[in-house]
Order: structure tokens, then sequence, then C-alpha cells
């Protein structure tokens, strides 16, 4: 298999009030049609984790590697590139733009990365939609569509510009348990079905024991 994500002897310190090493020595890789969680207590590091390797973060020691390129040390332009290209972001709360349709919404990231004309982002858009099941969506405010819904129209907007990976903060977090398992069904396809990489944060104890594999934090380092 091939290695989508690696991170080798990730330290990071928080300096203030006084010098703080909030993640120690951490090293794991995620290959491509993975499904990985991240568990562990509150304050163990999990989000800080989570913000270095989706390059949020860049004040930390070690190297992150995306598809076998280094990318730690690159300036923010790249590393904005690379984000909104090789990235999908889907977190606790959806971040939709209220007075814009779904489709709107789902198109920002493609129109922001501007490699496709607009009638191509607009199609992509749709068949994605149609992907999460929710095409008939499309031209509702995003204002107007429920809480599970918005968070299928979320993960429409993070696969739009076909990612290497997804990364998740608690997408789970804000649901009801049926559309907890919606989502959670909606990412089981995506990496049996497209062999995306998924990486998520979650204290959802049902939700990580479903996954390939859970990645245990404690006190900044990974315990397993």
């Amino acid at each position: 298999m091939s290695i989508v994500l690696e991170a080798q002897n990730i330290n990071k310190y928080f300096e203030k009030p006084t010098r703080f090493q909030v993640l120690k020595d951490i090293n794991f890789t995620i290959e491509k049609g993975e499904f990985v969680s991240i568990m562990g207590k509150s304050g163990c590091g999990k989000s800080t984790l989570l913000y270095i390797l989706s390059t949020m973060d860049t004040e930390y020691e070690g190297r992150l590697l995306l598809n076998n390129e280094v990318i730690s040390g690159q300036s923010g332009e790249k590393l904005s590139y690379i984000r909104n290209k090789h990235i999908g972001f889907v977190f606790q709360f959806h971040y939709l733009l209220a007075d814009f349709t779904v489709l709107e919404n789902i198109m920002l990231p493609a129109k922001k990365l501007g490699e496709k004309t607009l009638e191509a982002i607009e199609k992509d858009a749709y068949d994605k939609l149609k992907l999460l099941k929710i095409d008939h969506l499309a031209l509702k405010k995003a204002s107007q569509v429920s809480g599970g819904e918005k968070q299928r129209v979320a993960i429409a907007r993070a696969l739009i510009n076909n990612p290497s990976i997804i990364m998740g903060d608690e997408p789970t977090g804000n649901l009801d348990s049926n559309n907890a398992d919606n989502v959670f069904t909606i990412f089981r396809e995506l990496c049996d079905k497209q062999h995306l990489s998924l990486l998520i944060v979650t204290h959802d104890e049902d939700f990580a024991k479903r996954t390939d594999r859970i990645i245990l934090m404690e006190d900044g380092t990974i315990k397993k």
C-alpha cells in the first residue's frame, strides 16, 4: 500500500506561560484507503496534533510528509495550496455560509483552488452531492437544511478537490446517534469505494471501534 501521510519525530512546545512539551516524539503513517481514528482524554494533544498534520500549525519539530513529499518548512503560500488541494476538513461545526446555497458552499474550495472552469466545478459539486445522496438539496440555502444534512454538505465540500486525505475533528460531536451513524457510513464508503484515507479525532468510542485502527494518545505521546 502507498503511504499518504507520515509523521516523523513530531515534537511540539507551548512557550507561554512557561515552556511545556505538548507533543512528544510522534511517529505514525496513514496508508491510502485507511480509516484511522485518534482517541485520548481531553488535553492529551489530539487537536494540537491534528492542527500540525493539517499544516495549520507550522511551529513544531520533526517532519511531515504528504504523498511522500516533505511539507514541513514550506512557505505559507505553498502550504495553503497543499491544504486546499490535498486535505479535506470536516469539523464538529459545519462552518457553512448560511446565505449561500448548498451547491455554492460545496463549490467554494474548488473556486479558491482555481484549477477548473466554473462549469466543471459545478458538475463536480453535483457529483459529490449525488455521492452523498443530497443532490435534492443543491439549491436550498444552507440555513434551510437540517443538522445532519449540514454535516453531509460539509463532507461534500471537503471532497470537492478530490483530496488525498480527509481529516475530521469530532465530526459527529454535534449529531444525534442516528446522524452520527450516517456520517460513519459515509466515511466507511469513501474509504472502501473511493480508497480515500481518513483521519478522525473523536471521543466516540463506538465510532472509533469501527475504524480500521485507533491511535491512542496520552500526555502528548502515542500509546498504541
